[in-house]
């Protein structure tokens, strides 16, 4: 058991580590701005991963919908553990509200898909796919209600699924699909290149936002918040997912590849959200630090206890 978690460190945590790392330098020592980068991954890298897993995918529409499912289910009962517990606790409300964005929204874009590749190969990025968009689309329609409450605007909310390229490129990719056009050879491999390109990018800026998250002390009523968020998001929400799974009859290769997505530490960019509308970001921040650490010795049991280690 052990040699296959450290045979594991080595064949996939390893090379992820590579970008990670060199984004954390450029991040600390040349101030590496990520903005660009993330425009960059948002309106080109994603919408042309997505559409060239999509467009070379053999997923069921019954797979997409058992992934649908899941996410909704999955995401409903962290919200609910997240506001019981804060509330048990009596947390204040901007506590309470980045308690509810690290314990729902994980790392499953920069950290998820490429480890997904990795682990699984293409038969992995099928499913994962699916279940980072339907993510994104969760993000952007809940994300702010939970980070804002009482500023929520559901307009802000629908204008920012339309601003999302990736949907585009994944109804574009599915037409494909049910027409069985063929993608002409050239234009195929340009969005292959480009679609190359997504893992070493988005590992580097993961990398570079982990440099500017900080890490300071955090005050006395801050910290049941914290490991609140770092019990939900460790341990919890993978009991939580593999339930899910186990009701919805997933089984196999999708299963897995949910169960590891479901478990990824506390998204980067949660941090963005907490701060814009104050929801306690320097325990958000704290809780992403520390929850991406910790992966690094969880997931790799996982992914052995998968079998594919």
């Amino acid at each position: 058991m052990l040699w296959a978690v450290f045979n594991t460190l080595y064949q996939v945590f390893l090379p992820i580590s590579f970008p990670v790392i060199a984004g954390w330098l450029l991040g600390k020592f040349q101030k590496l701005e990520t903005r660009p980068l993330l425009t960059l991954t948002l309106y080109l890298l994603s919408p042309a991963l997505i559409f060239n897993v999509i467009t070379k995918s053999r997923i069921e529409s019954a797979d997409v919908m058992q992934t649908l499912a899941f996410c909704i289910i999955n995401f409903f009962f962290l919200w609910l553990i997240a506001n019981l517990w804060g509330r048990l606790l009596k947390m204040s409300s901007p506590d309470l509200a980045g308690l509810t964005l690290v314990s729902t929204f994980t790392n499953s874009v920069n950290y998820g898909l490429p480890l997904v590749l990795l682990a699984f190969g293409q038969a992995g990025m099928d499913y994962a796919t699916v279940y980072v968009i339907i993510q994104m689309i969760i993000v952007n329609v809940v994300g702010v209600y939970l980070a804002a409450r009482s500023h929520f605007s559901i307009n802000q909310a629908i204008k920012s699924i339309v601003k999302l390229p990736a949907i585009y490129a994944a109804v574009a990719a599915i037409l494909v699909q049910m027409m069985n056009f063929q993608v002409p050879a050239g234009i195929d491999k340009g969005i292959s290149l480009i679609a190359a390109s997504f893992s070493p990018i988005v590992l580097c800026i993961l990398g570079a936002q982990m440099a500017n998250v900080r890490n300071d002390g955090l005050a006395r009523s801050h910290q049941k918040a914290f490991w609140s968020g770092i019990s939900i998001r460790l341990f919890i929400s993978p009991l939580i997912a593999f339930f899910i799974l186990w009701m919805l009859n997933i089984k196999g290769t999708q299963l897995l590849v949910m169960l590891i997505l479901a478990s990824m530490p506390a998204a980067v960019n949660a941090v963005v959200l907490a701060e814009k509308f104050d929801a306690s970001p320097k325990f958000v921040s704290k809780c992403i630090l520390w929850t991406t650490l910790a992966s690094l010795i969880i997931l790799p049991f996982f992914i052995v206890a998968s079998g594919v280690g």
